[in-house]
């Protein structure tokens, strides 16, 4: 029986908790050394887990663990996609990749920036919003601070039209979408209009850094 709680990484083992068989019981400051090693094997010696961060981490594990009665409490819906926002650098990217890894048997989604998104659709169209109408789990990175895409001569709000299509398949086929982004709730609304920014309440969880936290790539 595979066990969830049991991390292999280059050979070594790392226990997130503890499981009976039945139930599993995860161990944060398991968790939070296991994303530390992590971090340090996908982007360098100079990653590192902030306490001040935390509180923010552990609300992200709830979710991503299905942990119904802290979501509860946190009122998170764990059948919705995530929406992190912060401030620039905060590290908001790095835990979208880092997280996933704690729940291996659950369905991953790619992360990919949403500026590459819009390049591919100035490149070859509108088959670029299509390849996203799919059933795959994605995290769009950076939401809301690429560009207008623009196909032979023609603009066209892409990230916003993905949205949509994304949004459509949550309502039908209960497919999560994650994103990050700089901006907040109005500046999204501004960005993307009235409509997109309702999907987008029914489509994600929003869970937000302080708007004071610190730029760790400095």
């Amino acid at each position: 029986m595979v066990n969830p709680c049991k991390i292999v990484e280059e050979h070594k083992t790392y226990d997130i908790g503890t499981f009976d068989g039945k139930e599993v019981m995860y161990d944060f400051e398991k968790i939070l050394i296991y994303l530390d090693v992590k971090g340090k094997m996908r982007f360098g010696n100079g990653f590192k887990i902030y306490e001040e961060d935390h509180p923010i981490i552990l609300k992200l594990c709830h979710y991503f663990i299905k942990d119904k009665e802290n979501c509860e409490k946190n009122e998170i819906d764990p059948n919705k996609g995530i929406l992190l926002s912060g401030p620039v650098g905060c590290g908001k990217t790095s835990l979208m990749i880092l997280l996933k890894n704690i729940v291996p048997l659950q369905k991953p989604y790619i992360l990919i920036p949403s500026r590459n998104i819009v390049f591919g659709f100035n490149h070859i169209g509108y088959k670029t919003i299509e390849d996203y109408g799919c059933r795959q789990f994605f995290c769009f990175d950076d939401l809301g601070v690429e560009p207008i895409g623009r196909h032979y001569g023609k603009d066209c709000n892409v990230m916003g039209e993905i949205l949509l299509s994304r949004h459509e398949l949550f309502i039908d086929h209960k497919i999560k979408t994650h994103a990050t982004t700089n901006l907040n709730a109005e500046e999204l609304e501004d960005l993307y209009g009235n409509r997109v920014r309702s999907r987008m309440r029914e489509l994600f969880n929003l869970v937000a850094f302080d708007e004071d936290s610190c730029d760790k790539r400095k």
